[in-house]
């Protein structure tokens, strides 16, 4: 029967990977198959394959036919130039140890190849994630500059509206009374300390006399009111002799 080796599709809607089969050609698709000899992972970079290389050898040798994917699948992973080689062998065109030679040299330079890939690959994700991050900075930048835009705006309007009210408040204050203060009440040891620092009163004989000038000048009524005074004074009493002359009584 003709043996086919070929995909069979696994995992789910928009992550699908392969097993690498060893299937009868009239067998469905993701039906029953003879031996599972690898597998193929498209969504990585780079594809990701995992092969066992002397069951791809055996098949190919007794005659399975690969599709065309997994033909490309074996010729990047050196399994149709191994056949080759040995085909050479048999042959007579060298012997085997220099068919092991060419196959290491061709794996060292794919190896090469692959790794100098890879750096490729991660450079080229280390400068997009540069960029991103250029970019984001910029963003936030621009962002931090418009938020104390407005926050500059804001406070000059509330500085504005403060310098207002605070005009408007100043007139209103220069109209209004002054309070009157209240005396302060004195403390005992206070009224102490003034009656001691207060000087002595002089005494009464020492206090000058009205000057002549401010005696002239006091009014007329005062004048009068004296003169009367002076007139309602009692009389003397009668001296003795007259009173002896008195008859006395009976």
């Amino acid at each position: 029967m003709p043996v086919k080796i070929r995909l069979q599709r696994r995992g789910r809607k928009g992550y699908a990977y392969y097993h690498i089969i060893i299937a009868d050609s009239r067998a469905p698709r993701d039906g029953k198959f003879i031996e599972r000899i690898g597998s193929y992972n498209p969504n990585t970079n780079p594809s990701t394959v995992t092969l066992q290389f002397d069951r791809a050898m055996y098949w190919l040798q007794v005659g399975a036919q690969p599709t065309d994917t997994v033909r490309n699948i074996l010729s990047s992973e050196g399994v149709l130039l191994k056949k080759h080689l040995l085909e050479g062998v048999k042959k007579g065109a060298f012997d085997e140890a220099e068919a092991e030679k060419r196959f290491e040299a061709w794996k060292a330079s794919k190896e090469s190849k692959l790794n100098k890939t890879i750096e490729q690959i991660e450079a080229k994700k280390v400068a997009i994630a540069k960029e991103r991050l250029a970019a984001e900075v910029a963003v936030n930048k621009a962002k931090a500059a418009e938020i104390a835009k407005i926050e500059a705006e804001a406070r000059a309007a509330e500085e504005a509206a403060r310098a207002k009210q605070e005009k408007e408040k100043a007139p209103a204050e220069e109209a209004a009374p002054a309070p009157v203060e209240e005396p302060k009440a004195e403390t005992p040891a206070e009224t102490k300390e003034a009656k001691e620092e207060a000087p002595a009163e002089k005494p009464i004989e020492e206090k000058a006399e009205k000057p002549a000038e401010a005696r002239a000048e006091e009014p007329a009524e005062a004048k009068e009111e004296k003169a009367e005074e002076v007139k309602e004074e009692p009389k003397a009493e009668a001296s003795p002799e007259a009173k002896e002359e008195e008859p006395k009584a009976e």
